[in-house]
């Protein structure tokens, strides 16, 4: 009896395309529910600052302090921790930091200004975010990726204060986690999460500073505070559940196949797999491997739920058909396990990251490849990037008119304003024309 239950789909079936739609549509969150009770835990922050902080965390993930400053770890902790860190474990965060900051120095933005032949001084400044807050998601595991994936492009872009949330049920603290803060510089850290995380840095409390931006992943409560707090203060994406799609042809190894999409889906029972391909028998290839290769993982049960609930195998006529089929998922990844995959990279429109040829694992970006693992879901790829040195920068017009300049365009300034009912602005172009 087959252990994994997932939905399989072939593009030569009439309800294809329905199909298709409701995989992708289906809500992965009670969105109501999680909407109404992060609007009262960020209304009981806004309004009660470190009292309300306390409350939370003691209800939320059973912690109890008498004072925020107790949620606090001391940059001395951070240090500490690093210090007494697994050696192996060390070396692997050290070399994973140098790989995202060579990445990430790649994307610098520098500000650039010209004269146009009237002598005015046009250009455009670019400075960094006084102060970013970070998100760390610290309920059913600890994540030290992802401090360095968000703390070390904030530190390259040339953020100088960067405050870090991370909730620990219990009051426990993943040392992993501080030893990477250290590592990434990060300012501060509050063992604080949630919705309740998410509005102390959106509105600042008596002891938490609050934060210019927000960056980070975080279940649906985090996403729905992010999306509640967004104009008040900045934020990178409204992230969900993670994905991947991963496209194969043939002659991938179908082991390699099964446990990538494994990798995927053991993140939780929200996670979604989908394998496309254009072989029915490479498919069947890759689920045999993956019946015999489910009993070897730690995290089985959430494997086999994501994939029952979310996951799906698509045949296809052509990898080609298998690209279209992608962009229209717009998947958060995308692994290209073919021969071959520059002939299909440049019909690829949609994709938070883009994994070529058998031994780019999607894994690998998870943790050292050097690109951050903080990306677009749930289809926001068609509009949306990674998590970059944009998401830290700031761009300024700058604009210096010469007097011979301001005359020049006085008048097409002075007859735009008009058509638009703006008489102050008219005028206010006419005095530099005169």
């Amino acid at each position: 009896m087959s252990l994994l239950q997932w939905q399989q789909l072939n593009v030569q079936d009439a309800v294809f395309a329905t199909a298709l739609a409701d995989l992708l549509k289906r809500s992965r969150v009670s969105e109501v529910t999680v909407t109404q009770t992060v609007e009262e835990i960020i209304g009981r922050v806004r309004e009660g600052g470190d009292s309300a902080l306390i409350e939370l965390t003691a209800t939320l993930d059973h912690f109890s302090v008498d004072d925020v400053a107790d949620l606090e770890i001391s940059t001395g902790e951070m240090d500490k921790a690093l210090a007494t860190l697994d050696a192996d474990l060390k070396a692997a965060l050290e070399q994973s930091v140098e790989r995202i900051r060579v990445f990430h120095e790649h994307q610098l933005e520098q500000s650039w200004e010209y004269l146009d032949s009237d002598g005015n001084r046009l250009g455009q400044r670019v400075t960094p975010i006084d102060r970013v807050g970070i998100y760390v998601p610290g309920g059913k595991a600890a994540y030290p990726s992802s401090v360095l994936m968000n703390a070390v492009p904030a530190s390259v872009a040339g953020v100088p204060e960067v405050v870090m949330v991370v909730p620990t049920p219990g009051g426990k603290v993943s040392q992993a986690v501080l030893a990477a803060a250290a590592l990434a510089g990060v300012s501060r850290v509050f063992r604080i999460g949630g919705a309740q995380a998410i509005a102390a840095l959106c509105f600042g409390t008596e002891t938490i500073p609050a934060v210019d931006k927000i960056v980070g992943p975080g279940n649906a409560y985090v996403a729905a505070a992010k999306q509640q707090v967004y104009g008040q203060v900045g934020v990178d994406m409204i992230a969900g559940p993670s994905e991947v799609v991963v496209l194969c042809d043939d002659r991938a190894d179908p082991d390699w196949v099964a446990m990538d999409l494994f990798a995927q889906a053991e993140h939780d029972e929200l996670a979604q797999a989908i394998l496309i391909c254009p072989s029915q028998t490479q498919i069947d290839r890759v689920r045999g491997s993956m019946e015999s290769l489910i009993g070897t993982l730690s995290r089985a049960d959430i494997v086999t739920a994501s994939l029952a609930k979310h996951g799906a195998t698509i045949l296809v006529n052509s990898l080609k058909q298998g690209v279209e089929i992608a962009n229209r998922i717009a998947p958060e990844h995308l692994q290209l396990m073919v021969e071959q995959p520059d002939a299909l990279l440049s019909d690829i429109r949609h994709a938070g990251a883009i994994f070529c040829g058998y031994f780019s694992a999607e894994a690998l970006g998870d943790y050292c490849v050097g690109p951050s693992h903080v990306l677009p879901t749930a289809g926001t790829a068609r509009f949306s990037s990674p998590l970059g040195i944009h998401d830290f920068q700031k761009r300024s017009s700058l604009i210096m008119c010469s007097k011979h300049g301001a005359q020049r365009l006085a008048g097409v300034a002075s007859k735009l304003a008009r058509a638009e009912g703006f008489d102050a602005h008219a005028k206010a172009a006419d005095y530099r024309g005169r």
